[in-house]
């Protein structure tokens, strides 16, 4: 399943020690926990892989999720951690040893006992439109029914077609796919990284422009979740980490936490390296896309998480808490 999350809070309980076995520090192989979405199952094989390339020796634990296994609208199942608590448990628990999350699902609020060990090299973190029959999302007519089950991108696809009808939609890529072939949808939206690395890319009619639609906190990038004392797997991770995307995901992360958005909310943030210095855009819509509130701010790339604390302090400052609000009080996509 694609989660179209972006969350803050998370728990997680340790549990009962007898589920204790050898794990990769003692010797084992490193037990990676995955979700079992063929999404989840490629981001995870291919984190194995490297970590094999080192000379690793790895075991895929497959957990499902409460994301996964209830296909209703993100906000009436309680939207937070949905698609990460149950992996977070297990590595509480020594269960496993290491997890791989879409970054864009993990919660901005830590969660004792554990630690993002690496970020791996950021896919692309554009969002696409698919279409059935239109070249483009200007070319749809008025009335054209749009699937996305994210507040980020159903806000932004009416702040500049406010004439769509915008419907959730949930699943995993494929099954998204599906439902637009069998004509519940004249088009979808999906984020471009998933379906290049499900080989589906050729399914795109159009990368949709940052301008248009900036995309969600961390998407695009992997996080490497491992416990905060296991020094021996934080050190077989160490490799994998991505000095560049770690400080823009960073930044966008700090942004999303500093403005207690939650799930629900219609936040976008894009940060990257330009000209030496770290650079962050932010949004922040009204849940019917008829407001927006935008922020850019530069700084050096050795503070991203004061640089999207100063993003948060000037969308607030604009109004932005005062759109959350209304996010909170609006019921789940319809």
């Amino acid at each position: 399943m694609e989660s179209d999350s972006q969350c803050d809070a998370a728990e997680s309980a340790p549990g009962d020690a007898s589920s204790l076995r050898e794990s990769g520090t003692a010797g084992g192989p490193l037990r990676l926990g995955t979700r079992g979405s063929a999404l989840a199952r490629w981001q995870a094989d291919w984190v194995a892989d490297r970590l094999r390339e080192l000379g690793r020796d790895v075991e895929l634990i497959v957990i499902a999720t409460q994301g996964d296994a209830n296909l209703r609208p993100l906000g009436e199942i309680g939207g937070q951690g949905v698609f990460t608590k149950e992996i977070q448990r297990a590595l509480l628990d020594e269960r496993i040893d290491l997890a791989v999350h879409s970054l864009k699902d993990l919660p901005t609020e830590t969660v004792a006992g554990l630690s993002l060990a690496a970020i791996p090299p950021r896919e692309s973190n554009h969002d696409v439109l698919v279409c059935r029959e239109a070249a483009d999302l200007q070319g749809l007519p008025p009335g054209s029914r749009v699937g996305t089950g994210s507040t980020r991108r159903r806000a932004q696809l009416l702040y500049h077609r406010p004439d769509l009808m915008v419907s959730d939609i949930r699943g995993n890529v494929e099954t998204r796919l599906q439902k637009l072939a069998d004509g519940q949808f004249d088009a979808i939206v999906l984020a471009e990284a998933g379906l290049r690395r499900l080989g589906l890319e050729q399914h795109v009619t159009q990368i949709l422009p940052r301008s248009l639609m900036l995309p969600a906190v961390g998407q695009g990038a992997l996080g490497i979740e491992a416990r905060a004392g296991d020094q021996a797997v934080r050190e077989a991770l160490a490799p994998l980490n991505h000095p560049e995307t770690q400080v823009s995901v960073l930044a966008e992360r700090s942004m999303l936490f500093a403005l207690r958005a939650g799930c629900l909310a219609p936040v976008g943030a894009w940060a990257r390296i330009e000209n030496g210095s770290l650079r962050l855009d932010g949004v922040v819509l009204s849940p019917d896309g008829r407001e927006r509130l935008a922020v850019s701010v530069s700084g050096p790339a050795s503070e991203p998480v004061e640089l999207g604390a100063e993003a948060a302090h000037r969308l607030n400052a604009d109004g932005a808490d005062r759109l959350i609000g209304e996010t909170r009080g609006r019921l789940p996509l319809s």
